[in-house]
């Protein structure tokens, strides 16, 4: 009996260590841009051997967890090679001249210094963190009172919840086109009469501004629903005494609502903020970050409502700059990261104080 357990340990641990090994070996062969077709069947061949060898380990304490494990695997699996190991490997693509393929050297922190040195990528930027405040500014002061207007009294509000939240629906790719129409066609011929012949389009702050209109038309409606499942948790007795002591409708909002549905500001307002950083489909479809700017640090940019995602993906995918293009994503995902976790912060801490 002790002859088995200690053949089929080390059988164990021999497929273990099989598994890890031809994983690392695949991400090796990927990481150096080789042209092996095996390196796909080489991961997956690994990651089930590495699963067999650890199901195989002879233990009783830990064997549920071993199990555990097995069935959390697929997820994990997933999850790893198409977030945690792209991450990983397209930072270390940022020091390098990695053109979507392979790379022949590192080059350090070049592709980092072109960057900030680059007038029209520090341009998006700069609209990116207007777009940012704008958006968690409207979208959730939208939101929240459709929200409210969707959980009063009124007839017909599921009609209306379901009218306010049908653009949601729409990709942005056709709602950018769809609104592009408008703001070039139908609005030109509304506004003829007022003597107004150019398309909001045309301009760089209209269109800029036409921008944060779409996505606010099309983002509230979502926002609104969060907000509408956090309103209806109040409990009623609590508002039925707030109208016995006299509390006006406006009391009762800022006094009752808005503190007990701390927490639903706080997810609101980080979905609001992660989503307006990546804008990237209604931004291409509408202006395709086409606007001219006259001088930003000396320069003439053509570049006047192109934010920052749609900027890294021309940098890879236009010019064909796939480093450079890692570089500025590598710094987009530091920002969004630091942005977040400070807003998720603030917003507790405030939680806490109502």
């Amino acid at each position: 009996m002790a002859e088995d357990s200690k053949s089929r340990k080390l059988l164990s641990v021999v497929l273990l260590a099989a598994g890890v090994a031809a994983l690392i070996a695949a991400l090796y062969l990927d990481f150096t841009g080789s042209d092996a077709s095996f390196r796909g069947p080489l991961l997956v061949l690994g990651a089930i051997t590495a699963l067999i060898g650890l199901y195989l380990f002879p233990t009783i304490e830990h064997h549920r967890t071993i199990i555990n494990i097995i069935f959390l695997f697929p997820l994990l699996f997933t999850f790893a090679v198409t977030v945690i190991i792209p991450l990983i490997l397209g930072i270390g693509y940022s020091f390098t001249d990695w053109n979507g393929i392979k790379f022949n050297g590192f080059v350090g922190l070049s592709n980092y210094t072109t960057m900030f040195k680059d007038p029209a990528f520090l341009w998006s930027v700069l609209i990116t963190f207007l777009f940012v405040i704008f958006n968690m500014i409207f979208v959730n002061v939208v939101g929240f009172t459709l929200a409210l207007l969707c959980t009063s009294k009124l007839k017909g509000v599921g009609f209306f919840r379901a009218a306010y939240f049908l653009p949601n629906l729409i990709g942005g790719i056709v709602l950018g086109y769809i609104w592009q129409f408008v703001f070039n066609n139908v609005l030109v011929q509304i506004t003829k009469s007022w003597g107004m012949q150019n398309s909001v389009l045309s301009g760089t702050n209209t269109a800029f501004a036409a921008i944060i209109v779409v996505y606010i038309w099309q983002y509230a409606g979502y926002i609104m629903l969060i907000y509408v499942t956090g309103l209806t948790t109040i409990p009623k007795d609590v508002l039925e005494a707030s109208q016995i002591d006299g509390a006006n409708a406006i009391t009762t909002l800022f006094k009752i609502k808005i503190p007990m549905i701390a927490s639903t500001f706080t997810i609101c307002t980080f979905l609001t903020l992660t989503s307006a950083f990546k804008q990237f489909d209604v931004n291409m479809a509408l202006t395709n970050g086409t606007g001219s700017v006259a001088d930003f640090m000396g320069s003439y940019l053509t570049n006047g409502t192109q934010m920052l995602a749609l900027n890294i993906y021309n940098t890879a995918i236009s010019k064909n700059n796939y480093a450079l293009g890692q570089a500025k994503a590598v710094l987009f995902f530091i920002i969004l990261a630091c942005v977040s976790i400070l807003q998720v912060r603030v917003s507790n801490k405030k939680e806490v104080e109502m």
